[in-house]
């Protein structure tokens, strides 16, 4: 088994490639032999790693081997691809699993293992082999005194950013890790910030992957990087909505991708196969919304808005709130929901500068009152147990009430009663819309009641009996 920090499987080739090629003039290095071990002692004590078991001569003679073995490929056929070895491979893996433990890395960064690993995935002509060496690094990565000192090799830094760019797969979705695991330690996520914010093909890669690629281990990485750039870096975020098409793109603006564009196909991508990944690109659309600059992009007529509007709304209504589910499974959903109606208040106030404004779907309006009406049915099932608040629920909640408000303030006649007619509106979800309503938005829920007076004068004197305002 591969040793991996979260233990993904291994995935699968794929036949595209993105546009950003990888060069760089570090990539033409040797690689560096490892530091001779003192003495060559041969004693088993002296021999263990840490308090290990792996031997350190072991440890010493495969990365030699390794060294030995991409050079003299390299000197008999510089371009054709290289070979494997089931031995080496084997023995590699077992260096990647040896990784994992914090005695093994540290041990690896006191030989210089980041510079030996550079060397190789320089001069390397086997996708397999690369997508290892990365691997390993990755394992060293996620100790933050081996994390500190592998992140300040520049050499090291520019490579992996340059390998988002591979045609490979597998050693995309190791350098994804790898990248994910250092911007989530705090002594060293600011350097990396800085290095991706001046290496202008990182957007374009981690695009092309989100829109183009079919792995979903790999648009699932990717995605939880993009997510936690965004989260840490707003200005990051802004510059990568703004950008333009640039040279290296082909001027022509044809290549140029666009972000939530981006991030939308990979969520379609993961709806049915990646429920977590699906949230954590919902996650990066919520937080375009918190932002001017992605706002504008989701307001502009020919935008992503709409189609991200279609797409939420769908997995809302289909996926994640069926008429007939048990008030648990708004338990169960709660983090996804409150990321899907985030994102659907947002690009609801700016559905008037779309092309093709629609009215708000009777499905979408149901659901929202259904969700109103399980948290509060449950809110009162608690009461009367012990006194317990959960946030993410109590978020949800907040964030339905003020879209309601929001549709409710302008809501039609005709809408009000296709609700009625359709079952969306019956005496239990009505008296839930008041009670939703009237704390802090008294005008939403007037005009609401105003229009229920007209097209159910009956229903609208159960409500106004227990909601007079």
């Amino acid at each position: 088994m591969d040793g991996r920090c979260d233990g993904a499987d291994e995935v699968e080739d794929e036949g595209s490639s993105s546009p950003t090629a990888l060069h760089s003039p570090v990539m033409d290095r040797n690689p560096s032999p490892p530091p001779d071990i003192a003495g060559g002692e041969e004693d088993g004590d002296l021999d263990a790693i840490g308090d290990t078991v792996y031997s350190k001569h072991w440890l010493f003679s495969t990365l030699t081997r390794l060294i030995h073995m991409v050079t003299e490929h390299s000197e008999v056929d510089f371009e054709g691809q290289m070979q494997l070895p089931d031995d080496d491979e084997e023995d590699l893996c077992r260096v990647w699993d040896m990784a994992m433990d914090k005695d093994v890395a540290g041990f690896l960064q006191e030989f210089k293992a980041a510079d030996i690993l550079l060397g190789v995935i320089a001069k390397s002509r086997c996708p397999r082999l690369t997508e290892i060496c990365v691997g390993i690094l990755g394992n060293i990565a996620c100790f933050p005194d081996t994390c500190l000192t592998l992140s300040q090799n520049d050499d090291l830094g520019a490579v992996l950013l340059l390998l988002l760019g591979d045609a490979d797969p597998p050693t995309i979705l190791e350098t994804s890790r790898l990248l994910l695991t250092c911007v989530s330690q705090k002594d060293v996520c600011s350097l990396w910030l800085q290095r991706i914010k001046q290496q202008t093909s990182v957007r374009s890669n981690l695009c092309f992957i989100m829109c183009s690629s079919t792995n979903t281990d790999l648009i699932e990485k990717v995605g939880e990087l993009v997510d936690k750039l965004f989260d840490l870096d707003e200005e990051l975020m802004k510059s990568w909505i703004t950008a333009q098409p640039s040279e290296e793109e082909g001027g022509d603006g044809e290549s140029h991708l666009d972000v939530a564009s981006c991030l939308l196909e990979a969520a379609k991508q993961l709806r049915s196969e990646s429920p977590n990944g699906l949230e954590v690109y919902l996650h990066a659309l919520q937080l375009l919304t918190t932002i001017d600059e992605g706002i504008q992009s989701f307001a502009a007529p020919d935008g992503p808005g709409k189609a991200v509007w279609d797409f939420i709304c769908d997995v809302v209504c289909e996926d994640l709130c069926q008429p007939n589910d048990l008030p648990v499974v708004l338990q169960e959903q709660k983090s996804i929901l409150v990321q899907a109606f985030s994102v659907l208040h947002a690009l609801y106030r700016c559905q008037d500068q779309w092309c093709s404004k629609r009215d708000t779907s009777l499905p979408l309006i149901g659901t929202i009152l259904r969700v109103l009406q399980y948290h509060r049915e449950g809110k009162h099932d608690s009461a009367s147990k012990e006194d317990t608040s959960d946030e993410q629920l109590q978020a949800l909640a907040e964030i339905t009430a003020e879209f309601l408000a929001d549709i409710c303030i302008q809501i039609p006649r005709d809408t009000v009663a296709d609700l009625v007619a359709k079952g969306y509106l019956t005496e239990k979800t009505s008296l839930t819309a008041a009670s939703s309503l009237v704390p802090n938005f008294k005008t939403s829920f007037q005009h609401l009641q105003s229009m229920l007076s007209e097209t159910d004068p009956q229903l609208a004197d159960v409500v106004r009996k227990q909601f007079p305002v």
